[in-house]
């Protein structure tokens, strides 16, 4: 298993307001708008991102950062071994994702996900 990225998932209030600040002033590009969250990206350093969230279209809340792994399921039956607060269970989500959420020790709401392939 591999993380392959972590974003920050930070409140999203005013949408045009964010697009200027996160593109016109950073120069970083919308890589993601479903609406409810944006996702602006680095051209040159395909790490550097964050979300921006409205609010959680299918979870009862939104998260505090997001993390990409390789095996969510492998994660997802860690945190049930370990008996971890899980806040969302693990789903398939419309937009092409599979996640869950869990707290971490902190208290820092994590929305751990895999990218679904192209075919479903």
């Amino acid at each position: 298993m591999a993380v392959k990225r972590i974003v920050p998932d930070l409140p999203l209030k005013d949408v045009e307001a964010t697009r200027a600040f996160y593109g016109d002033v950073l120069g970083l590009q919308v890589g993601m708008d479903l609406g409810w969250v944006m996702n602006f990206g680095s051209p040159d350093v395909q790490a550097a991102q964050v979300n921006l969230i409205r609010r959680d279209a299918t979870a009862p809340v939104d998260p505090e950062m997001t993390i990409e792994v390789t095996d969510v399921e492998r994660i997802y039956a860690a945190c049930l071994d370990r008996r971890l607060p899980i806040v969302y269970p693990l789903t398939d989500e419309p937009w092409g994702v599979r996640r869950f959420f869990v707290r971490d020790p902190n208290g820092v709401l994590l929305n751990i996900l895999a990218h679904l392939p192209a075919d479903g």
